[in-house]
């Protein structure tokens, strides 16, 4: 790899392929947690599950997804990135195949709920986060933008595909396929991705030449480092505020559109085709949306956008029940307005987190923060699959989630207005 460095350092800086790498990483991760999201229907249909009794296995694992998170940034300053990273690939793969031979529900717990759940919560944004703090000096914003961006793109890449396959193949082929494109990931991750700038012979994209070393954060045992990490955090009513507004965002996004929006679509007679490309509609707005957030999360106060991010959030899925009302632009306009805002969320949380928590604690501490937005989306995974169950309909679960969207605008412009540096001077405040 360093020799890749040296060759690639006249046209860009290497932390562009390092970034690269943890795009795909990403998006195929995105990829598998929107597999359960195609299967609900059909898993109803072969084995007769309710879909609160699936609605049980996905949210438990978007819960372990968020639990993951915060020991896996632990895990990647003790064992390094590429160790971890490979190691969840590889319960990922074996999770994902193993599951085409299900048959009982309590199989599809394990297998989605506990080892694709854990596995994905390493191969997420609190990897990017840790990625985007060793890499980036400037641009941190963007960095983070684009690989927040990979969840859409993931959905783009992988939900009409997989619609497509389960309506002619059935929902098999469908995780068979979604193990081989993990597969594929093993070799590149361990080809292409290097522990640090400092360990191919550079230094951090945009740090001046005349720079101090920056320091990395502790190297202690995973749990304990998390742990500690996680009650100096619970001290401060910023990490409380930062934990209950992304709880907010993965009730609204993960935990709602996510995994119950194909569903929702087949209950007005739409096809399980066309409700994914629905979502896939979202997924190339949201790219823009998301991409777009994080160039605006490097000039502009992370607060202010958050407001405005969670406000239109609201008021598109208070208006997602009328939108099936309206024959040919309901739900475009619902997919043009809510796709642009689905995580644009992200860039501005992780920039605050930065700001509050300093660059060597940010990636544990966003690692519990997203534990909370996972948490949300597990809750309201469950709670709506229960809704409709009762009700025969989303509309209360749409008003709820709009709902907590609306205070979540206002929760965040509680966060700390004055970010406070860290040691290594990293921390930059944004500007109003």
């Amino acid at each position: 790899m360093q020799r890749l460095a040296r060759l690639v350092a006249p046209r860009f800086h290497y932390s562009w392929i390092a970034l690269a790498v943890v795009f795909l990483i990403l998006l195929c991760a995105a990829g598998t947690r929107a597999t359960p999201s195609v299967m609900m229907l059909p898993l109803e249909h072969e084995f007769g599950w309710s879909r609160s009794t699936i609605s049980l296995a996905i949210s438990i694992g978007i819960a372990l997804y968020g639990l993951t998170g915060p020991f896996a940034a632990a895990s990647m300053q003790y064992f390094g990135i590429r160790p971890t990273v490979l190691g969840a690939l590889a319960v990922l793969v074996s999770g994902t195949a193993l599951s085409a031979m299900m048959h009982e529900p309590w199989q599809m717990v394990l297998l989605w709920g506990v080892m694709v759940g854990g596995g994905t919560g390493v191969a997420a944004i609190t990897l990017g986060a840790t990625v985007v703090n060793r890499w980036f000096t400037t641009h941190r914003g963007l960095a983070m933008g684009v690989l927040t961006a990979s969840s859409a793109t993931g959905q783009l890449v992988f939900l009409p595909m997989m619609a497509a396959v389960v309506e002619r193949y059935g929902w098999r082929p469908v995780v068979l396929i979604v193990a081989g494109a993990l597969a594929l990931l093993l070799p590149i991750v361990a080809l292409l991705l290097p522990e640090s700038p400092k360990s191919v012979g550079l230094r951090t994209y945009g740090e001046p030449a005349d720079a101090p070393e920056a320091a990395q954060g502790p190297r202690a045992n995973p749990v304990t480092l998390a742990m500690q990490t996680l009650l100096q955090a619970m001290r401060r009513r910023d990490f409380w505020l930062l934990f209950a507004s992304f709880f907010i965002c993965g009730a609204s996004t993960n935990g709602y559109i996510g995994t119950h929006f194909i569903a929702m679509c087949a209950d007005h007679g739409l096809t399980e085709v066309k409700g994914a490309s629905l979502l896939a509609a979202m997924g190339i707005f949201d790219l823009v949306g998301t991409t777009l957030s994080g160039w605006l999360s490097d000039r502009y106060n992370s607060r202010v956008l958050l407001f405005w991010y969670y406000g239109l959030r609201g008021l598109s899925l208070i208006y997602l029940p009328y939108a099936f009302g309206f024959e040919f632009f309901g739900l475009p306009v619902f997919a043009i307005f809510y796709g642009l805002d689905w995580i644009a969320t992200v860039p501005p949380t992780v920039r605050l987190t930065n700001d509050v928590f300093g660059k060597a604690a940010a990636p544990i501490v966003f690692g519990w923060i997203v534990a909370g937005h996972q948490l949300g989306a597990a809750f309201a995974t469950l709670g709506a699959g229960m809704m409709r169950a009762s009700l025969g309909n989303y509309t209360l679960a749409s008003m709820i989630s709009g709902g907590l969207c609306v205070a979540g605008a206002f929760l965040v412009l509680r966060i700390h207005r004055t970010p406070k540096r860290d040691a290594e001077g990293a921390s930059q405040p944004a500007t109003a």
